[in-house]
């Protein structure tokens, strides 16, 4: 498939490999990466060290962990013996004999067996995760339907890759054909939708667009350890022209320490589908080594902020903006948000204890609206207990239970030794992300501690060679080969 890499991204590129910027905190590559080992397994929303935790704790009977287990344990789809229903086609959208409705009741129980697995050590939840998820590689080649296909592809690829990294290691599980599967019908639909935006101004959807787009490029590139994938990911974050990039998401930063969520001029479940899908964004990337919680002075930590206030109906300010709508040389307009949209205090969404355990426990920050609507939520509950249609299963959920966690004696706010090693290519897996010795909070979080490129790694290098169409060095220049840039038209 063919792709558009920014000049900004090549010359980026180009300034690693020739030793020209300067790199910070970044994680320092591992000798194993010049031989292409693996990630850290387990290693997306979950290391191994945070399910022995869930499991040691729930065993001691220690709260809040017992509570949300009992979430756990109570809902539907996490029950052994679960049925899968795989299609060879999915449809979601307007026009289509929609059917996605089953994909994503499958992946979470596919997920939530695979958790009940390892909290409880018995092995039939883990058999139903792994038939499951068989059952859907060996059936489903295709996903169809309006412009919702690239949300269906985005949700439910970054979801099927964390059900997935549960049971990866399991005896009868297919990893290859599941590998396939992803690198096949879901990642390709992502990585386009970045490129092209359907054949859209790159304005013209919101942000969760890209976000939901950004979390499965990110998560089946490290479940199929495809280093060029995640690179991609990771820059996109950075650096991505369309509103889900971390700067276009979160456009204003204020005195108050709070940053304005730009789906806020939208409506709340919007906004907190926003905060729920960066959070796992940025949680997955820290389990492999790179920490984009921190990134840019920690503005995701602001941008979270501000929605937790919000939400909990206290007053926030907004700036108003415009953003133009339309199809690359077709229909055009504009829309203009002027105010945040209304609130509903009581409306919850499963995506908190993960963040504010982030920046409370494993930072050592202070975060009050964070902490606040954490404790508000709490015990999170997962897929099918925050409503029958698909927005109760936009997140995977179950955070009281999966990420609360002590607080870390050392607070230095960097990945782990071994999950660094592992963003560069090296094994591991074995290890929590628990901050290291080295920088302090403010350091590792400021945007010019390291240049726009720490905490990438150098396997950025192999990643952006791969897609850019680098094809020689010399003299520590790289020669770009340009390609061109193919649009679809039609956008809806």
């Amino acid at each position: 498939m063919t792709r558009e890499i920014s000049r900004r991204s090549m010359l980026k590129a180009a300034g690693v490999a020739a030793g020209a910027v300067g790199v910070g905190t970044a994680l320092a590559p591992s000798p194993a990466a010049a031989a292409g080992a693996a990630y850290a397994h387990p290693g997306l929303l979950h290391t191994r060290a945070d399910l022995a935790r869930m499991a040691a704790k729930v065993k001691a009977g220690a709260a809040p962990y017992t509570a949300g287990f009992a979430r756990l344990t109570a809902n539907r789809h996490a029950q052994s013996g679960w049925t899968a229903n795989p299609q060879a086609t999915v449809y979601r959208g307007a026009g289509s004999p929609q059917n996605y409705t089953l994909l994503y009741n499958d992946i979470h129980a596919a997920y939530q067996n695979g958790l009940r697995y390892h909290v409880s050590g018995d092995s039939a939840y883990a058999d139903t995760a792994v038939a499951i998820l068989n059952a859907w590689s060996g059936k489903l080649t295709s996903l169809e339907g309006s412009a919702d296909r690239f949300l269906a592809a985005g949700l439910y690829g970054y979801q099927f890759a964390n059900a997935a990294e549960l049971v990866r290691d399991h005896g009868d599980f297919e990893l290859g054909r599941f590998q396939e599967m992803l690198s096949t019908v879901f990642a390709p639909l992502s990585d386009d939708f970045l490129v092209r935006h359907n054949g859209a101004v790159i304005t013209n959807y919101w942000t969760n667009w890209d976000l939901t787009a950004m979390a499965c490029v990110l998560a089946t590139g490290i479940f199929c350890d495809d280093k060029a994938q995640v690179a991609r990911a990771v820059d996109y974050f950075k650096h991505g022209e369309g509103l889900g990039a971390v700067k276009n998401a979160i456009p204003v930063v204020r005195e108050d320490g709070l940053a304005e969520w730009l789906e806020a001029g939208r409506d709340q479940g919007h906004a907190l589908l926003g905060v729920g899908l960066m959070g796992t964004f940025c949680e997955m990337a820290w389990n492999q080594g790179v920490d984009l919680y921190g990134y840019d002075d920690s503005r995701f930590l602001k941008g979270a902020q501000y929605v937790a206030k919000w939400s909990m109906g206290g007053e926030v300010p907004y700036t108003a903006n415009t953003r133009a709508k339309g199809a690359i040389n077709g229909w055009s307009g504009q829309e203009t948000a002027g105010d945040a949209a209304t609130v509903d205090p009581a409306m919850q969404r499963p995506i908190w204890a993960m963040i504010a355990n982030h920046y409370t426990k494993r930072r050592g920050l202070s975060a009050t609206y964070l902490t606040r609507i954490a404790a508000q939520a709490a015990p999170e509950g997962g897929g099918g207990d925050y409503g029958p249609n698909s927005g109760g299963y936009d997140q995977l959920g179950f955070g009281t239970l999966a990420f609360t966690r002590d607080r870390a004696a050392d607070t230095s706010a960097s990945p782990s030794p071994v999950a660094s090693a592992a963003a560069s290519g090296g094994a591991g897996g074995g290890s929590d992300a628990r901050p290291q010795t080295g920088a302090s909070p403010s350091a590792s979080a400021s945007p010019n501690a390291g240049g726009d490129l720490a905490a990438t790694g150098s396997n950025d290098i192999v990643g952006w060679t791969a897609a850019a169409g680098i094809t020689a060095v010399a003299g520590g220049v790289l020669f770009l080969r340009r390609r061109d840039r193919v649009r679809r038209d039609g956008a809806q």
